[in-house]
C-alpha cells in the first residue's frame, strides 16, 4: 500500500512521546515525522516545555537561581549537571502538583489550537505524562493527583513510553546521576499502566521505530509502507 489510508481515522490523531532523559525521543520523533510526511500526512509538532507550559521561563530560573541547575543539554564530551527534576523534597513536590494543574489545563487549550490548523496528526515532543513522572508516585496524596490531572487532558491515541536503560541513557545524555534515572525510570514503569502509555522496550534504533510505527497501524488503523529509494539517492 503506497501512502496511509486516513479514511479510517479520525483527524487529526494526537500522538505523544514519553520517557527519561537519553531515551531516544527526539530521534524517534524526527524519523516518525519524516515517514507521516513522506505518506502524504501533513504533521505538526508541539514541544510540551516550548508549546504548552506556562511561566516557562520562570520556572527554568527559579531553577537555575534556587536549585543551581546547569543550563544546556549534557553531551559525552561534556557533561551538563541538571538540578531541578531530581530535588524531590516535599515542598517542591507540593508546589509541582499545583503547576502539573496548570499545565494540564494549558495543554487542553495548546491541543484545541493545534486541531483547528487541521492536521493530520499532531506530534507532541513529552506529554503530561512527563511531568507526573517527577512526583513521588508511592505517595497516596500524588497518585490522587496525578489521577485528576489525567482526567482533564486529551488522551493521545496513542502514547508512546520509551523505555532505556538508565546507565546507557546517562552516556547519551549525560545530565542526572545514573540513580535519579534509574529511579525516575522506575516511576515511569509504575505510571504506564494508570496512564495507558504503550511501552516500547529498548532495542535498536530501527527496531524502535518499527514498533512505533507497528502499534501505530494496529491502534489507529493507519498504514503507512516504507518509503522506496532509487539507487543513489541520499535518505536525509
Amino acid at each position: 500500500m503506497n501512502g496511509a489510508n486516513a479514511t479510517q481515522l479520525r483527524l487529526p490523531v494526537l500522538i505523544s512521546f514519553s520517557g527519561i532523559d537519553g531515551a531516544g525521543k527526539s530521534t524517534q520523533i524526527e524519523k516518525f515525522c519524516r515517514r507521516l510526511s513522506q505518506a502524504g500526512l501533513s504533521v505538526k509538532q508541539l514541544t510540551f516545555w516550548d508549546d504548552v507550559v506556562p511561566l516557562a521561563r520562570l520556572r527554568a530560573g527559579f531553577s537555575h537561581e534556587f536549585l543551581d541547575n546547569e543550563d544546556g543539554i549534557g553531551a559525552p564530551d561534556k557533561p551538563v549537571y541538571r538540578n531541578d527534576k531530581n530535588v524531590r523534597p516535599w515542598y517542591l513536590s507540593f508546589a509541582r502538583s499545583a503547576l502539573y494543574l496548570m499545565d494540564a489545563l494549558c495543554l487542553r487549550r495548546a491541543v484545541a489550537a493545534a486541531r483547528k490548523s487541521a492536521p493530520d496528526v499532531i506530534v507532541f515532543d513529552r506529554y503530561i505524562y512527563d511531568q507526573l513522572a517527577v512526583l513521588p508516585i508511592e505517595c497516596g496524596l500524588a497518585r490522587v493527583c496525578m489521577r485528576l490531572i489525567l482526567e482533564l487532558v486529551p488522551v493521545p491515541a496513542v502514547a508512546y513510553l520509551l523505555d532505556a536503560d538508565p546507565e546507557a541513557a546517562c552516556k547519551r545524555k549525560p545530565e542526572y546521576p545514573v540513580d535519579f534515572l534509574q529511579q525516575y525510570r522506575s516511576t515511569y514503569l509504575r505510571l504506564q499502566p494508570i496512564a495507558g502509555l504503550v511501552l516500547i522496550p529498548p532495542l535498536p534504533v530501527e527496531d524502535v521505530h518499527d514498533a512505533i510505527m507497528e502499534k501505530l497501524e494496529r491502534v489507529c488503523r493507519l498504514r503507512i509502507a516504507r518509503p522506496t529509494f532509487r539507487p543513489g539517492t541520499f535518505a536525509g
